[in-house]
């Protein structure tokens, strides 16, 4: 059974990484611990600090470790494939639709799961026996969780629409069928053993005993009603004195031998359908994590929708009220959007007034091309861009007194970095990034890595203070640029919108100079008065 509700045709997790966490919580596990790195792209602490990202994951996950893991799997593992992403919005169309109906098979899974690791055996419970009783108790618990998915399905499979649930509800009502349920309790009750258990062994040199094998009890052939009366088979018996431990433990091994093959097919299929119960968590954890993520942005008032993914290479980036959902859920309160539409772009060049809201739309512009990515909803009023193979940053980073190189050569090395793993058809932000050196060999050097990456087909978004880069790509009139700047309205105040238009030489210093000395002077004045 496969849950198939990430991807058409494969798990979200296929090593199961993410199922290790149920490992872990087991009595003396001594495998390896989960390591995100296994399984998250290179970049992904840049990408974290630079877009914000954990903000956003936190709200997904809302304290719950396991929903803030997938969450930041799933962001981080972008889709390229437009349809991909469809089949995933479909999905959560159903859920936003279907919210409660979601969040109770989620708890089906949660609660199958925490009573399977009740139900572990100890390390000194290893036995045939042992686990065969443990197996039989396990899957009557699962045969009860499975009878609840089977209910959902058979009463809300009309209310849903989406190929992913679609799927999923066909498939237990095709596989779980009440036949099936009929069969499988009918098999559990015989494996309990009530009256006693019928093997059979044949011996090898010395007497020694061999090809041990369980036999199906001898049917009561008797007429009914002698069947009220008690059953005894014919055969030879002994008995053991109640004293006799050696006996006892030799007659235990007997058991054992004849039960070990039955014992582990069973183990399997408690396996196999604990593997469809964490599988079925971990892919429903995507989209409780993003409804999780919409409550919080709708109930602050702010526009969410699904986008629109192109194919690479489409040349569409057009969207509208597009704002930043860290900063929104860092405040609290709705925050100023941005407004686009552009075709067979490929660079992006966005300079004006410092504090103007370059870096915040820098942000929601990644956060959004990751979003989309993942298959989920966007922080905008409307989104369309193509879907890029990949998405990198590229962003100034302070004086660390710990850089065993200085802040040039740090720069420089994040970027051959970045040259060294990229490639065609990816998307790469900018944020002030070259300015550690003087503003002429800052230019240059960002003129010729944009030239470069435009060439091999990377899209490019570049916040910037280097006037004659940003004037110099300006002048070329290259045809795949666009230019935006930060508003300043002149009286010094930012609305911290965008708008097309040319570079300009200035970032208006002189307004901080103003707001910082000013203010000074202000204070410094009426101290004297006082």
């Amino acid at each position: 059974m496969k849950a198939f509700l990430l991807h058409r045709d494969r798990d979200f997790d296929p090593q199961q990484l993410i199922a290790r966490r149920e490992k872990e919580l087991r009595p003396r596990y001594s495998g390896p611990p989960l390591d995100l790195e296994q399984i998250l792209p290179w970049n992904q602490a840049a990408l974290t600090q630079d877009l914000g990202l954990d903000v956003v994951i936190d709200a997904m996950a809302k304290d719950d470790p396991f929903l803030f893991e997938v969450a930041k799997v799933a962001l981080l593992s972008s889709l390229t494939d437009p349809d991909a992403i469809n089949y995933r919005q479909e999905i959560f169309r159903d859920c936003l639709k279907n919210a409660d109906v979601v969040n109770e098979i989620y708890r089906i899974a949660l609660e199958a799961i925490a009573n399977e690791r009740k139900n572990y055996w100890s390390y000194f419970s290893r036995s045939p026996g042992s686990i065969l009783h443990r197996a039989v108790e396990v899957l009557q618990m699962f045969v009860r969780m499975l009878k609840r998915l089977r209910s959902i399905a058979d009463g809300y499979s009309g209310k849903f629409s989406s190929e992913g649930f679609d799927r999923l509800f066909a498939m237990l009502m095709n596989e779980l069928t009440d036949g099936y349920f009929t069969q499988i309790e009918k098999r559990l009750k015989e494996l309990r053993f009530r009256g006693g258990v019928l093997i059979s062994a044949q011996l090898r040199d010395g007497n020694k005993g061999t090809h041990y094998a369980l036999r199906k009890p001898h049917a009561d052939k008797r007429a009914w009603p002698l069947r009220l009366l008690p059953f005894k088979p014919q055969g030879y018996t002994f008995q053991l004195h109640p004293r006799d431990e050696a006996g006892a433990r030799a007659l235990a091994a007997l058991n054992d031998q004849g039960l070990n093959l039955v014992a582990n097919a069973l183990a399997q299929s408690v396996d196999h359908i604990l593997g469809f119960f964490q599988m079925l968590r971990t892919e429903l954890a995507f989209y409780i994590g993003c409804l999780n993520l919409h409550r919080r942005l709708t109930a602050l008032g702010e526009p969410v929708c699904l986008p629109v993914a192109r194919p690479a290479g489409d040349g569409t980036l057009s969207f509208a009220g597009l704002y930043d959902p860290s900063l929104t859920l860092s405040m609290g309160r709705k925050v100023v959007g941005n407004d686009l539409a552009s075709r067979h772009k490929s660079l992006l060049i966005i300079t004006g007034a410092n504090t103007g809201g370059k870096s915040t739309f820098l942000r929601s512009l990644g956060l959004a091309q990751l979003m989309l990515q993942a298959g989920m909803f966007v922080a905008a009023e409307a989104f369309t861009a193509e879907a890029r193979d990949g998405v990198f940053t590229h962003y100034k980073r302070e004086e660390d007194a710990a850089m065993e190189s200085g802040k040039w050569d740090e720069e420089l090395g994040r970027m051959s970095a970045i040259v060294d793993r990229i490639k065609p058809n990816a998307f790469v932000l900018f944020n002030e990034s070259f300015a550690s050196t003087n503003e002429r060999e800052g230019s240059e050097i960002a003129s010729q890595i944009t030239r470069a990456l435009l060439e091999k087909g990377v899209k490019v978004a570049f916040v910037t203070h280097l006037y004659h880069f940003a004037r110099n790509v300006f002048d070329r009139r290259l045809p795949g640029a666009l230019f935006l700047l930060a508003e300043r309205r002149p009286d010094g105040t930012r609305p911290f919108r965008l708008v097309e238009a040319a570079p300009l030489q200035t970032s208006y210093g002189e307004d901080l100079y103003a707001a910082i000395f000013a203010g000074s002077e202000r204070t410094h004045n009426t101290r004297e008065l006082a």
